[in-house]
């Protein structure tokens, strides 16, 4: 439905409306998961041998920091589900138009669709770097000693503290993660698409 508000669905629609329209679906996607989200990341950050189950980790952080507690990290999180949104749907669009012209396969060849979701994974990988930086620091900064005021004050700390290329530590462990989820994402998603009678992306 975004690439049509953007008008995105145009055969030879600009980079800008797709990326567009790709953010536009990661911001609302981003705002209904955020919970969720800051639920995964204090489970993953506990010590301890007894690991703490999703309910009671959800009453501790709402009895601590009332429901804004579920919201931490609400502009960082956004931030970057528009971005890696934008870069995924907006690159493999692209890539697959240059992978049609270069090679002359169709656009439903899976060997179209592998190529293209890789290169999208890869890019996304370069934008979503920082953002992903920003945002496990600002779920995880304790609540009784706030180290940064928000997303940009975060950014700017680590930039200026620990140097820019803090904010792609860590690289190849994402692209590793990014790459096989892309991938497959995409061209099972295409290929559902087929079996509906609908056009490829």
């Amino acid at each position: 439905p975004m690439k049509v508000v953007f008008g995105a669905s145009e055969k030879n629609a600009p980079f800008y409306k797709k990326f567009a329209a790709g953010s536009a679906a990661g911001a609302l996607g981003s705002l209904a998961g955020n919970p969720f989200d800051v639920l995964k990341t204090k489970m993953m950050a506990s010590s301890g041998k007894e690991v703490p189950s999703m309910v009671k980790t959800a009453k501790d952080l709402m009895a601590m920091q009332g429901i804004g507690g579920f919201y931490r990290g609400i502009d960082s999180n956004v931030a970057r589900a528009m971005v890696l949104n934008g870069t995924k749907m907006a690159c493999y669009d692209q890539a697959k138009g240059i992978v049609v012209d270069a090679t002359g396969w169709s656009k439903k060849s899976l060997l179209t669709q592998f190529f293209s979701a890789v290169t999208a994974g890869f890019f996304m990988t370069c934008t979503v770097s920082p953002f992903d930086m920003v945002r496990t620091r600002l779920m995880n900064q304790p609540s009784d000693a706030k180290i940064y005021n928000n997303a940009v004050d975060c950014m700017v700390k680590i930039a200026t503290q620990e140097g820019p290329m803090t904010f792609w530590r860590g690289f190849m462990p994402i692209w590793s993660r990014f790459a096989p989820t892309t991938t497959l994402q995409l061209i099972i998603f295409e290929q559902l698409r087929g079996m509906m009678g609908m056009e490829s992306m």
